[in-house]
């Protein structure tokens, strides 16, 4: 699995820890990212070439991005076919389980406004080791969604 990241300026910082917590834990990771702190960068310059690459191979490859509270970025990421991205910027780490177990999601969002490194850290790992429940009944739901 390649993991490809991408933010902007206020999720760079925890770009940078998360990019070197991944590749620690033996992780291919690829930045298309800001690759310096920009206060006038804008989000879609980093997370479409992300979401963009995550589409060539959704099973297999995964995205992680990162914003103030990760809303833009999503809705950015989702823009692109393929591509089930879910927001995370605190609260029960349950919900990052289910993104994956009952909605495959391959692109996680970040809220960096809002999540300390380790919190973050905690959030990349549950959701890299979380794997798609395969159930009928969500791979029924994600297929009348890629309908759209």
């Amino acid at each position: 699995m390649i993991i490809y990241l991408g933010a902007d300026h206020r999720g760079f910082k925890l770009k940078e820890i998360l990019k070197t917590y991944l590749k620690e834990n033996g992780n291919e990771v690829v930045d298309f990212g800001n690759d310096h702190y920009d206060e006038n960068d804008d989000y879609p310059d980093f997370i479409l070439p992300v979401a963009k690459k995550v589409a060539e191979n959704p099973e297999k490859n995964r995205g992680i991005i990162l914003g103030g509270s990760g809303q833009g970025e999503a809705i950015a990421a989702n823009r692109i076919k393929g591509i089930m991205a879910a927001v995370f910027y605190g609260g029960l780490e349950e919900i990052i389980k289910l993104s994956r177990e009952h909605n495959n999601s391959n692109i996680l969002s970040l809220g960096a406004g809002f999540l300390g490194e380790e919190q973050a850290r905690q959030a990349a790992r549950i959701w890299l080791e979380t794997d798609f429940s395969k159930e009928e009944r969500h791979i029924r739901r994600i297929k009348k969604i890629d309908e759209i």
